[in-house]
């Protein structure tokens, strides 16, 4: 009997992002991320303690990445359901109210559509 495959992770981070999650970790303590969307630093991803911001009712809990949760708003969510968002860092500044702000560098959100076999997984899995 052949198992049933998991479905695909809809957020990941690269090397880079992961040793950056690291360093503030240690300096803030346990983080969240969240996509909102919206105007300002809304197209990129914000970190922040996770005591120190509200997960809004409508939000979606795509998965961890190095240890966070990581929200994303329902609207943005429907936008991007078809594809895995692949959480890297670039140069740059970070968002106003982000704690990699000041750091240098900022997260960044790139992303791949899934395939048409990973879709009916998390179909399946009723991610989607």
């Amino acid at each position: 009997m052949n198992p049933i495959p998991s479905p695909p992770a809809q957020v990941t981070a690269t090397l880079a992002a992961l040793q950056l999650i690291d360093r503030l970790r240690a300096r803030h303590g346990a983080l969240l991320f969240h996509q909102s969307g919206g105007c300002c630093d809304g197209s990129s991803p914000m970190c922040y303690p996770v005591a120190e911001f509200i997960v809004g009712d409508r939000d979606v809990r795509l998965g961890t990445i190095g240890g966070a949760d990581f929200y994303i708003s329902a609207s943005q969510f429907e936008y991007w359901k078809h594809t895995q968002l692949i959480i890297d860092v670039v140069e740059g500044r970070g968002g106003m109210f982000s704690l990699e702000n000041g750091e240098g560098v900022r997260f960044l959100v790139r992303s791949r559509l899934f395939s048409d076999e990973e879709l009916a997984r998390l179909r399946d899995a009723g991610r989607v």
